[in-house]
């Protein structure tokens, strides 16, 4: 049997190998997982609402024999909701928060197997790519613990990273999959919009830009766990094309020889860091040798325009955001629930119209038009994933009136990934590059509307070739 402290670095699927030939029993996982919890988290404050006892209950019990029985997992606490677990989605206002249902996602989590042990830290509302909420206090980059671990999945991408479990979940509306698996080195796709349901509660979340999923060590456990949760619930406003076969079919697959772009600008403009641009060239290059068409092009937009237009949505829905809440839970929410910067932003949410809002989303959809004939003949925008190294924690301290201008520093540090949100288009971001400090930088490839399967069978090329699963930071397992 694989010694135990090398399990913690197996992946869910060869976990859920050793459940189904009786090798290990899934409360010893569970019990595995919950001491390399205790031992990290002191350190990275990635767990904080442990489901300790609530785990071993379910791995002693009769489990689910679905693809990953028994493999222990984490719980973003955020949007996924867990019956009768306190649930807060990072801030004051729902810290006695416990929903009485599951989450159409849990429930197909629990079909498959899966044991929850705890659930992850994120910033208040998700809003932001660090982890840093007041509630909590900060989760730090196991890479080096004065860094960010990205965000708003941060609490998930530390722990994946650091070896307390094989994967966790995580979404999606501006980055918060792929920003932490770029500042933690793990493996983070985001589906293409409504890929994965988010019933009951909502039908679509944003306009759509809000998605869910995982971050991973393996590519085949990315695959494997979105044929779980993927398809539509009865009721759904709209639902993604369905794959031609199943996700996990893909992986070892050929890809053929795909006509990547390749481009480093910013669309924003401003400067990408040297290591950053040095990540995503030598990506470029390892797809060249792996005999792909690798060329420099960008799709041509107004990015000013998209991002002014993405940010008004997404206040707007924030704002949305705080007032269902307020509903749901019969309370009024006041300024002394939230940080400064959510209150700012939400209410700068409120001051939206409706014409305005859907004036911002005909602009929206009008520049999605343009990048989505870009892949009418290219199969693979490649880019940085982000436009920093991990920054150190503190870095988005919120200090100005303005709270547009702190998410105009948010997208300098993120100047590719919220693109993607806007256009539906699934994305990943690939550990593939570590720079001089030891850090982690991730590289950004984008697939066309609904085609997950050209980018996992592209990611399992590039695992092949650069593996990073043997690559451990200084704080782990």
């Amino acid at each position: 049997m694989t010694e135990w402290n090398e399990l913690a670095y197996l992946d869910a699927t060869a976990q859920a190998e050793l459940v189904r030939k009786k090798e290990v029993k899934p409360i010893e996982l569970v019990e595995a997982t919950v001491e390399r919890i205790e031992k990290l988290n002191s350190t990275l404050n990635a767990v904080v609402t442990p489901m300790y006892e609530h785990a071993r209950e379910q791995a002693s019990g009769p489990i689910s024999d679905g693809v990953f029985a028994g493999v222990p997992f984490l719980l973003k606490d955020f949007l996924a909701e867990y019956a009768g677990v306190r649930f807060t989605e990072g801030t004051s206002f729902l810290r006695d928060y416990v929903p009485k249902e599951d989450s159409q996602l849990i429930k197909r989590y629990k079909t498959a197997g899966l044991i929850v042990v705890g659930k992850t830290n994120t910033p208040e509302l998700a809003i932001g790519v660090t982890t840093e909420p007041r509630l909590f206090g900060p989760t730090h980059n196991p890479w080096d613990t004065g860094r960010t671990p990205g965000g708003s999945s941060g609490g998930s991408a530390a722990a994946v990273a650091s070896g307390m479990v094989s994967m966790a979940h995580g979404n999606d509306a501006g980055g918060s999959i792929r920003i932490p698996a770029s500042c933690c080195g793990v493996f983070g796709l985001k589906p293409t919009r409504a890929r994965n349901p988010l019933g009951p509660h909502y039908g679509d979340i944003f306009t759509g830009l809000a998605v869910e999923h995982a971050l991973t060590r393996s590519v085949r456990d990315s695959a494997a766990i979105l044929d779980v949760t993927s398809g539509a619930d009865p009721g759904d406003p709209y639902c993604a094309p369905p794959p031609a076969r199943p996700f996990i079919q893909e992986v070892g697959a050929p890809p053929g020889r795909l006509r990547i772009a390749f481009s480093t600008r910013a669309p924003l403009g401003g400067d990408v860091h040297p290591d950053c641009l040095a990540a995503a060239r030598d990506a470029a290059s390892l797809c060249a040798e792996l005999g792909h068409d690798v060329y420099e092009a960008a799709p041509a937009f107004e990015a000013e325009l998209m991002w002014q237009s993405f940010t008004t949505v997404l206040a707007a829905g924030f704002g949305w955001a705080i007032d269902d809440w307020g509903r749901r839970t019969g309370r009024t929410p006041t300024s002394e629930f939230f940080e400064p910067f959510v209150w700012s932003f939400t209410q700068r949410g409120h001051q939206i119209s409706g014409p305005d809002y859907l004036m911002a989303l005909q602009d929206l959809q009008k520049q999605t038009r343009h990048i989505a004939r870009f892949f009418v003949d290219h199969d693979i925008w490649l880019t940085p994933t982000l436009g920093q190294p991990p920054v150190a924690l503190g870095t988005f301290t919120f200090s100005t009136q303005d709270p547009f201008e702190l998410r105009r520093r948010m997208a300098a540090f993120s100047p590719f990934t919220y693109i993607s949100n806007a256009t539906g288009q699934p994305a990943m971001s690939v550990p593939l590059y570590w720079n001089s400090e030891n850090l982690p930088i991730g590289t950004h490839f984008v697939g066309r509307f609904g085609d997950e399967a050209t980018l996992f069978r592209l990611a399992a090329q590039l695992e092949e070739a650069r593996p990073w699963n043997k690559r451990r930071p200084p704080v782990s397992a």
